[in-house]
């Protein structure tokens, strides 16, 4: 799957996430342990919204997770939970009914909002399923008001070292069986280490913030290092 590039990719990821939408966040809670609120609740503190008036983007929002975190942590403020998944979405819907939160169907190499609109820009396990990181990225920049945040939450390519053989056995078969047990795709949840493995180390997507424009970029890796949580300033 990881092989795919352009509109194949993009389609193929599209397909992948409406068949495990109704699953999703249960699988998330379980291959993490339950870090995953842990990291999101760090994404949010690292975007440092303004008090009370804040307009955040949830780019790749899926089934809303972060946006709603976000308007938890930052009363009065506003979020857009944004994806290309509509299946996604309307479980988020389900979940959420806040009338602070809006959904809408959002291309992240085409985000269809004004330049200098958001406070923050977040996101939670996007940048590794685009086909162009920096366009994407580019698109971000643009958005953001100036100051604003951008917050990337997402797997990393691991590094070598003494926990590697474990960590790839915990990716390449106990994800891809707990996946299958689950949800029935285990494919999908082939696609998920294959993805990491290929996607860029945490250094490299600091580099390409940079180079996007962002200012004081910086990342903590997070579980053994496979996740990483960046950050930057426009």
């Amino acid at each position: 799957m990881t092989h795919l590039t352009g509109p194949e990719r993009a389609s193929y990821v599209q397909d992948m996430f409406t068949r495990i939408a109704a699953r999703y966040d249960a699988m998330n809670r379980l291959m993490t342990a339950g870090q995953d609120a842990v990291w999101r609740r760090e994404v949010i503190r690292r975007a440092a919204l303004p008090p009370g008036v804040g307009l955040v983007l949830d780019l790749g929002a899926g089934t809303g997770d972060l946006s709603f975190d976000a308007l938890q942590q930052n009363p009065g403020s506003r979020a857009i939970a944004a994806d290309f998944t509509l299946q996604m979405m309307r479980i988020g819907q389900q979940r959420f009914d806040d009338p602070f939160l809006s959904w809408s169907a959002v291309d992240a190499l085409h985000i269809p909002f004004p330049e200098n609109t958001f406070d923050a820009v977040i996101s939670g396990f996007l940048l590794r399923n685009v086909i162009d990181v920096s366009q994407a990225l580019a698109e971000q920049y643009r958005v953001l008001k100036p100051g604003g945040r951008i917050v990337s939450l997402d797997t990393t390519k691991p590094r070598p070292g003494l926990l590697a053989p474990f960590i790839r056995f915990h990716m390449h078969t106990v994800i891809p069986a707990l996946g299958k047990l689950l949800t029935g795709e285990a494919e999908a949840y082939t696609y998920l280490p294959d993805s990491s493995e290929n996607f860029l180390l945490a250094e490299d997507l600091a580099a390409k913030m940079s180079s996007a424009g962002f200012g004081d970029v910086n990342f903590r890796r997070r579980m053994f290092g496979v996740v990483a949580i960046h950050w930057g300033e426009k």
